[in-house]
């Protein structure tokens, strides 16, 4: 999996930080969304994907599979 986000668009909702803590925060200055783990390893691709549903502003991008990577 290959999480991104948008800090462009981030609202500071604050909604993914809370729900998924070990994989974004919002920083200190801005309120605004930081990424810790662009990979959400210790979470299912359903958890991650939720909060990319429930953001308000869009600003969190959840693909299956890294970038330039093909499945096996």
């Amino acid at each position: 999996m290959h999480i991104t986000v948008d800090r462009g668009r981030c609202i500071g909702a604050g909604l993914c930080a809370l729900r998924l803590p070990t994989v974004f925060e919002q920083d200190s200055d801005e309120g605004l969304v930081q990424l810790l783990d662009q990979t959400g390893a210790d979470h299912s691709f359903a958890e991650v994907s939720e909060a990319e549903y429930e953001c308000p502003s869009q600003a969190i991008s959840v693909a299956a599979d890294a970038p330039g990577r093909t499945p096996a």
